[in-house]
């Protein structure tokens, strides 16, 4: 039998190679497996607890979808949808809320953070904070437990979005029965925490992070621009302790990874490791990268993309909402 996998990214930002790392790459490598089925999404309404403005939420949620194409996503065999073209995420959002404790929601790591920033600097601990921001675990819940969802690929930092609706899932099951899947989160273990440009995880909040098609010339200084220790040329690096080495690995060959840790053992300069590391990069991401600027000049073309595998993910979605309803003693009339 297949398992169901499920991924989505939020258009709050250009993507960068956290996003890529740990979530996009470990997707697109499950959607190889034969016993795999795929649906990734364009996580537009998770993006308006931060994007108030119109042409921005428009051009970054292309930006997502052009990406997911640009890497490999065949949208002809996978499921490939906009999160708000399909209206039955949101029906079940509501549901899961009433079987979604508020102290669950306290802990959320988004929320939490607020507060406790607020707390420090002496504002209301609630300054800041939108209900679709305290209440985002949920609708991620219903992203995932709508289609049967087994398996998530995450960063770590999303790891806890999983656990909330596998504990959603839990309370609803507790009363009605097995409704809903229990998802497993998926996670490269080597990369969980992606260092950023200066050694804090890769996050746009913290304006670390290198755009994962950046031109060349500006790849380059970012790249140059990653934090390092103060060991002179010529003497031993250690590989795994390097953010260098650790960006490497996810473009390079075996064959190249096994050459480059061999100098960073006979030590290899910084400035020179940086240049590996560029080459690499600019290697890998040369042909993605065109496609993508190429389907970012086609609008339409991704709206027609969009717009069928909207109609692919509402073909699972409907009965099963269907199904749910019924479940809790609602449901619709046949004659509307």
């Amino acid at each position: 039998m297949k398992k169901q996998v499920l991924t989505g990214i939020k258009p709050t930002g250009r993507v960068h190679l956290g996003n890529y790392i740990g979530a996009i790459k470990p997707a697109l490598d499950l959607a190889q497996n034969e016993y795999s089925e795929t649906a990734y999404f364009v996580a537009d309404y998770h993006g308006l607890t931060q994007i108030h403005s119109c042409e921005e939420m428009k051009e970054l949620s292309y930006c997502i979808a052009a990406t997911w194409l640009a890497l490999g996503l065949d949208h002809e065999k996978a499921i490939f949808y906009r999160q708000s073209d399909v209206p039955e995420i949101f029906e079940l959002s509501w549901i899961l809320s009433c079987f979604a404790p508020k102290g669950l929601m306290n802990r959320a790591h988004a929320y939490k953070s607020i507060v406790e920033s607020n707390q420090q600097i002496g504002k209301d601990l609630d300054t800041g904070v939108n209900m679709g921001l305290f209440t985002y675990p949920i609708l991620m819940a219903a992203d995932i437990l709508l289609f049967q969802t087994d398996l998530v690929p995450v960063g770590k930092d999303q790891v806890q979005h999983v656990e909330i609706a596998r504990d959603i899932a839990g309370n609803f099951n507790k009363q009605y029965g097995e409704v809903f899947h229990i998802p497993d989160y998926v996670i490269q273990e080597e990369s969980a925490v992606l260092p950023g440009l200066d050694g804090r995880k890769m996050s746009k909040s913290y304006q670390n992070t290198i755009p994962i098609f950046e031109e060349p010339k500006k790849l380059q200084k970012l790249i140059n621009k990653i934090k390092t220790d103060s060991s002179l040329p010529k003497e031993p690096k250690d590989p795994n302790s390097s953010i260098i080495f650790s960006l490497y690995k996810e473009f390079a060959t075996s064959v190249q990874i096994e050459d480059l840790k061999e100098k960073f053992h006979s030590g290899i300069g910084w400035g020179e490791a940086k240049k590996e590391l560029f080459h690499v990069m600019n290697a890998y991401l040369e042909e993605p990268r065109e496609k993508y600027y190429e389907l970012m000049s086609s609008p339409k073309l991704l709206d027609e993309i969009l717009e069928q595998g909207a109609l692919k993910a509402r073909a699972k979605t409907i009965p099963f909402l269907e199904e749910v309803k019924q479940t809790i003693g609602i449901h619709r009339s046949s004659r509307i």
